[in-house]
């Protein structure tokens, strides 16, 4: 005779009702993970609509003949900027999904915001591109995230997008600071070769003239 019947009966239930909780516990857990995986190959199943649609949303953000030629012309030489962007969001996009190293995702990021951070936007404006694509998933997959209730897996792929935004703040605070810092350099220099110019047509000493170019930074 099996050990187990040498229990009570009610002892015997009780195992049965705990492991079938437990069985039931496991079933959910994978269940969960596999809605996480299936949220993924959702994604990647629509990845070139979605693709489209971002690029998009991110052209509008342009003049209208602007992004008429960054989405028409193909030659990456002739159109570097819409090369890069296309580019850069497509390997975001599969970053996001494979969950890449984030120093190459970074790295896709930072292409994109190097372009946008010495364009004529606003900053919202300029970092916007990133939260376009959870408009275009929404819009996109809303009725197959409703049927398959994935909704869930949906908000945890969101804040994937909410963190890359973080992330690309950052970036984009250091690459202004950096024009910035160019411009205001370009200005001295401009300024200081046009001091340099007056003094040779007026003929003012060297000494003089550094004495006088010292004073006028210190004010």
């Amino acid at each position: 005779m099996p050990k187990f019947m040498s229990y009570s009966p009610e002892l015997i239930g009780l195992f049965f009702k705990k492991c079938n909780g437990f069985f039931i516990l496991s079933h959910l857990l994978h269940a969960k993970g596999a809605c996480a995986v299936k949220i993924k190959e959702i994604l990647s199943q629509h990845k070139t609509t979605l693709l489209k649609k971002w690029l998009h949303l991110i052209l509008q953000t342009y003049p209208e003949e602007t992004a008429t030629f960054l989405k028409n012309e193909k030659d990456p030489f002739a159109n570097p900027v819409g090369s890069t962007i296309l580019k850069g969001i497509e390997n975001l996009f599969e970053g996001l999904i494979k969950e890449g190293d984030h120093k190459q995702i970074s790295s896709f990021l930072d292409r994109i915001i190097h372009i946008r951070a010495v364009q004529d936007f606003t900053p919202d404006q300029a970092l916007s591109f990133i939260f376009m694509l959870k408009k275009v998933i929404r819009d996109e997959l809303k009725k197959e995230v409703k049927e398959k209730e994935l909704f869930d897996e949906l908000l945890a792929f969101e804040s994937k997008i909410d963190e890359l935004a973080l992330a690309a703040f950052n970036r984009y605070v250091e690459c202004r600071e950096k024009v910035y810092e160019l411009r205001a350099n370009e200005v001295k220099n401009r300024y200081s070769g046009l001091v340099r110019r007056l003094n040779r047509v007026y003929d003012i000493p060297e000494e003089e003239a550094k004495i006088n170019h010292t004073k006028s930074e210190a004010q």
